[in-house]
């Protein structure tokens, strides 16, 4: 039972689960990435490159060959798939890594700026003890004199 109850304590901490918020946030906001580069930043600039479709480039090494002839018969030849580096989809994926990375970026610098101005604000000054205020107020009062 022992191990049982350290597992129960370790995935109720705090960064446990803040990391799976983090987690379900941040592939929440991967498909809101996804979308906006496919369905919006990449059809305007496939329009201004005459018509070009990025997620559709690609440079055929071997195209796809029909299959020959009926299977179990002599001369029959299998049917094979095309055989391509899809380097429009990894333009599409650089881009939305590109995304991701500057919203990261202005995250990061936000948290650290209101780290740094948490930082900066001066803490209160110490409460001197009853001692030194009652010295304090007879130094006062003898100055006065």
């Amino acid at each position: 039972m022992s191990m049982l109850k350290e597992f129960r304590e370790f995935a109720l901490k705090g960064s446990v689960v803040d990391l799976a918020v983090g987690v379900i946030i941040g592939a929440a906001f991967g498909a809101i990435v996804s979308s906006l580069v496919d369905d919006i930043i990449m059809p305007p600039i496939g329009l201004m490159l005459a018509g070009i479709d990025f997620s559709s480039l690609k440079l055929v090494l071997h195209p796809a060959t029909a299959a020959v002839g009926t299977a179990g018969q002599a001369g029959y030849m299998a049917a094979t798939p095309e055989t391509a580096i899809s380097y429009g989809k990894f333009i599409n994926a650089a881009i939305k890594f590109v995304i991701i990375a500057f919203v990261l970026f202005f995250i990061i610098k936000a948290m650290n700026t209101m780290k740094r101005q948490e930082e900066a604000a001066p803490a209160a000054p110490a409460e001197p003890p009853a001692d030194v205020k009652l010295l304090t107020e007879i130094r006062d009062l003898l100055a006065k004199r």
